[in-house]
């Protein structure tokens, strides 16, 4: 029997909660990606606008999640003008 996950996350992530914390860095991440593509600009000036190097954006870009805490991610975004806003759903009981 094959086993069903709601996101690649939580495939891979030993728990729950490891598996939110990728969900969301990886939000954050396509977000401010595509808004840096959209500004079509050398990725030095982005960067600058983002008050980051462009090796770092770079590493954004190529979605190396494992470079970024979820607190930069969210700076970043703010930079890039992206209202961050965190939504909070209960999914049921704990036992």
């Amino acid at each position: 029997m094959m086993t069903k996950f709601e996101s690649v996350w939580d495939a891979i992530e030993d728990t729950p909660e490891q598996a939110a914390k990728m969900r969301l860095r990886s939000a954050l991440m396509r977000q401010v990606s595509d808004v840096v593509n959209g500004w079509d600009v050398p990725q030095v000036k982005a960067a600058k606008r983002l008050n980051i190097t462009q090796p770092r954006l770079n590493d954004l870009i190529r979605g190396k999640i494992h470079k970024f805490s979820l607190d930069a991610l969210v700076e970043i975004a703010e930079s890039a003008h992206l209202h961050v806003e965190l939504s909070v759903t209960n999914e049921g009981e704990v036992a």
